[in-house]
């Protein structure tokens, strides 16, 4: 099957047409939300079209479970955005939210519905350790007490170990930058720090630039982490559409990619968010990706094939013989563009030969 076949894509991009949806289409599209993390989503994509009443109830419900799921994790979020905000306010760094906090805490189209494991925020590197220390004055803990895997995260990747409050068990993940120090792409930190804007009635709580949040969500999708494919791809439809009302916004767009090295994951954040959600991309600026970032044409053949099968929810309706394969090449390239090849050789080998304790139970 297509990706832009599954029914929790069709649901996404032509919501008006749920009406027609039979109740076994209804199965598998509640299925394949559930799978997707998407159908609080969903739910808001039809509330705001006053859609609801008109759905058939048993699917209905599963919808508005899923939405006071999403709300309620969404108040704990806001929650605990402000005990951070706390715990580091004597450090001088700010407090950049990434990703669902950020989309969620500035009440963006993109936090609607939006479910997540984890707050994710960004610091200055000189700052880091002043931030990390101050969390665990306030309860957080260190998840990763592996010699090998504190070096892993201190030395050559662009956040340090998750943090978990050891009461509340929420987890934070405290980045320096949105990529690895190690990674073929490098975004700088610096421009992104420069950038950052506040969000209103949240004091001392910022967001990265409304670019720079697309080119975030691009590079964290397509650099490697397809878990939440479609959810995340969803997100940058759902940027792209916000953003894209605001006066500038296409203009700079492709510059700031470039400024930022992060060209290519734009190029296929753009194309894949049209082919699968019709996002409303004014073609010159996909004609200007093109002219900057266009894979070649054995490169993009591959990738299309790949990303076809990846970005689909990863469950039976969606799956064909080369699956699992697409998935497995495209988790090789995801540590292909993190480390170079002596190093992914090094730490492969150092995971091979010493397993985490808990795996070798």
């Amino acid at each position: 099957m297509r990706t832009c076949d599954c029914a929790i894509v069709r649901a996404l991009r032509e919501p008006d047409r749920l009406d027609q949806f039979s109740m076994a289409e209804w199965d598998t599209l509640i299925r394949q939300g559930r799978r997707a993390d998407l159908l609080a989503r969903l739910h808001g994509l039809v509330q705001e079209k006053n859609l609801l009443a008109s759905l058939p109830e048993a699917p209905r419900a599963h919808l508005q479970a899923a939405r006071v799921v999403a709300d309620k994790q969404a108040t704990a979020v806001a929650w605990e955005v402000r005990k951070i905000r706390a715990a580091i306010a004597h450090t001088g760094a700010p407090l950049i939210l990434l990703k669902g906090a950020a989309y969620c805490m500035a009440a963006l189209a993109a936090g609607r519905g939006r479910v997540f494991s984890d707050v994710d925020i960004l610091v200055p590197r000189q700052r880091i350790n002043h931030v990390e220390a101050a969390l665990m004055l306030h309860g957080w803990v260190a998840t990763q007490h592996d010699a090998y895997d504190q070096r892993y995260y201190r030395t050559w990747m662009h956040e340090i170990p998750p943090l978990l409050h050891i009461r509340r068990l929420s987890v934070i993940d405290v980045h320096h930058a949105i990529l690895p120090e190690t990674a073929r792409l490098r975004p700088d930190p610096a421009l992104l720090l420069a950038a950052a804007q506040p969000i209103a009635d949240e004091p001392g709580v910022y967001t990265l630039a409304p670019a720079d949040m697309v080119l975030h969500s691009a590079s964290h999708l397509f650099c490697g982490e397809f878990g939440h494919g479609l959810r995340d791809l969803s997100d940058i439809d759902l940027l792209l559409r916000e953003f894209g009302t605001v006066a500038g916004f296409w203009d700079g767009l492709v510059a700031r990619a470039q400024s930022l090295d992060l060209a290519r994951p734009l190029y296929y954040a753009l194309h894949w968010a049209t082919r699968l959600f019709a996002t409303p991309v004014p073609p010159i600026v996909l004609r200007e990706i093109d002219a900057c970032a266009r894979p070649s044409t054995p490169v993009k053949t591959l990738m299309n094939a790949l990303l076809q099968r990846t970005l689909a929810p990863d469950h039976a309706s969606c799956r064909d013989a080369l699956s699992v394969p697409a998935r497995a090449l495209l988790y090789a390239r995801a540590h292909w563009l993190r480390m170079p090849p002596h190093l992914l050789a090094y730490h492969l080998a150092h995971k091979a030969l010493f397993p985490p304790r808990a795996a070798t139970n």
